[in-house]
């Protein structure tokens, strides 16, 4: 989240009156994240999100993001629910920007999680892959391996202006992963980026997740991975095994997973790794300096990339603790 597009006061209160909600009483931007406007919307029935896409969003992605919420909410996971205007429509536009209302989940993130916090998304997880089955629209992940090789090219010699020897590692390591890349793993409806800036808790139970604007069909493992990078690193980098048994135990407990799964898991890791310190090496570079929004340091990826690299089997992140 963020803010890049300012929306006047006439043209704010025109969108929401299409809306049930009533008039517009306070609206703050919220400067987290790095993909597109939002706005925390105040009216007489309480508290909402306003979204404007930005251009890094495909205006022709947004049914499914959307449509995914309103399945997802339906199928009982906590998670924003898409408002619908006057003609039924959850999409609409604003200054310009493509535009949607959602609801608004109390909670917080946390800075600091522990290994319990770990297992309540763990299980989470898994249950947001149970609540995707059945959603009718698909979409690829525009950020797997195919992506990456992309963003590489972008990048260019220029990678080691945001670290020196960087441009060399993510070359080598596209190459590793290219070749190990597992073909055919249980896929579904994935969260892909399940950071936690993007759950809740209140009185250390999980509340809701929350920001569905990477979510894709890809392998159900790959959001475990992803998961494996965003939650059971310490502030040094280091790896916290327990955090990752808790991980790990709590969502097979929901949804087991099977051998190909976890013989996978390592690769799954180091190519979320590098798909976050790519993304993020290339806004760190080209972010406007204008822009209210807070760069997420890349050099963090390169220490968990590292010490991935040396991963040579799931025990290394948990799962004999676990088994």
């Amino acid at each position: 989240m963020a803010v890049y597009t300012e929306v006047p006061d006439d043209a704010l209160a025109a969108f929401v009156a299409r809306y049930n909600i009533g008039h517009v009483t306070s609206c703050k931007g919220i400067a987290e994240g790095v993909e597109n406007s939002n706005y925390l919307l105040g009216t007489p029935k309480g508290s909402y999100i306003l979204t404007l896409y930005e251009k890094r969003v495909a205006r022709g992605d947004l049914p499914f993001f959307l449509g995914l919420m309103d399945h997802l909410a339906a199928a009982g996971l906590s998670c924003p629910t898409p408002l619908r205007d006057s003609s039924g429509q959850m999409l609409g536009e604003l200054a310009g920007r493509p535009a949607a209302l959602v609801t608004f989940l109390d909670g917080l993130s946390l800075r600091r999680p522990q290994a319990k916090h770990c297992a309540e998304v763990g299980e989470a997880l898994a249950e947001l892959h149970h609540a995707g089955h059945g959603f009718g629209l698909k979409r690829a992940n525009s950020l797997s391996i195919a992506g990456w090789a992309e963003l590489v090219g972008k990048l260019g010699d220029a990678a080691d202006r945001v670290h020196p020897g960087l441009a060399g590692l993510i070359t080598t390591e596209l190459k590793a992963l290219q070749a190990d890349w597992p073909k055919s793993l249980p896929d579904g409806v994935i969260h892909a980026d399940l950071f936690p800036n993007n759950v809740f808790f209140m009185a250390d139970r999980l509340s809701g997740l929350i920001d569905f604007y990477f979510a894709c069909n890809d392998f159900l493992a790959y959001d475990l991975a992803v998961c494996l990078n965003a939650w059971c690193f310490e502030e040094d980098r280091s790896f916290n095994i327990t955090k990752g048994q808790a991980l790990l135990t709590a969502y097979a407990k929901t949804r087991p997973l099977n051998q190909a799964e976890l013989q996978a898991l390592p690769v799954l890791a180091r190519g979320a790794a590098l798909r976050f310190l790519l993304t993020r090496a290339y806004d760190w570079l080209h972010t406007p300096e204008t822009a209210l929004v807070k760069r997420l340091d890349p050099k963090e990826y390169i220490r968990k990339l590292r010490f991935l690299q040396s991963v040579s089997s799931i025990r290394e992140l948990g799962w004999e603790l676990s088994a």
